[in-house]
């Protein structure tokens, strides 16, 4: 055989990653949120006792005198502490997410809006069984709700690593 009939082969050089993000774990986002719930439940019981007066709001867990107005609070009141706690400034992070080193981000990792946050939080708030059970049945191994797919976010794990160039030094007790 000539050297001038062999054709080289074809080589394929899969594309290097730029970033790697890891999904959170569903035992993580849960934590987070039980976190989160049990927060916002402490802070509505101060807000029920400074009511209670002129205003008297069943406890959650109360479900035998649950009214629709105090639901509809309480519900509407965890729609916007996840907006604004994980729209704030594009940080992705609620009180329990950053207790769980969690984040919620754009599919590409940057920062999300308050509105893609709006949209990821309305199925936390409102309809989160629905909204993680179709996500599970649905999009299988995808680590996704349903309102995430919507919003285009996902919840990533993040490192809480020293800042660059800083060391910490730990003596000893």
């Amino acid at each position: 055989m000539s050297d001038q009939n062999m054709t080289p082969e074809p080589v394929c050089i899969s594309p290097v990653p730029e970033k790697t993000l890891y999904l959170a774990k569903w035992s993580a986002r849960f934590w987070a949120w039980l976190i989160d719930i049990i927060i916002v439940i402490l802070f509505l019981n101060i807000v029920r006792g400074v009511l209670d007066p002129f205003w008297e709001l069943p406890l959650l867990w109360d479900f035998r005198h649950w009214e629709i107005l105090s639901v509809a609070f309480e519900t509407i009141f965890f729609f916007l502490y996840w907006t604004a706690m994980e729209g704030f400034e594009g940080r992705g992070q609620s009180i329990g997410k950053m207790v769980m080193n969690l984040k919620v981000v754009n599919r590409d990792g940057s920062k999300i809006s308050y509105r893609k946050a709006a949209v990821e939080s309305f199925g936390k708030a409102f309809l989160l069984p629905f909204d993680c059970l179709i996500g599970w049945l649905a999009m299988p191994g995808t680590k996704l709700r349903v309102f995430n797919r919507i919003s285009n976010t996902i919840v990533i794990k993040t490192d809480y690593k020293e800042p660059a160039g800083i060391v910490y030094v730990k003596e000893k007790e």
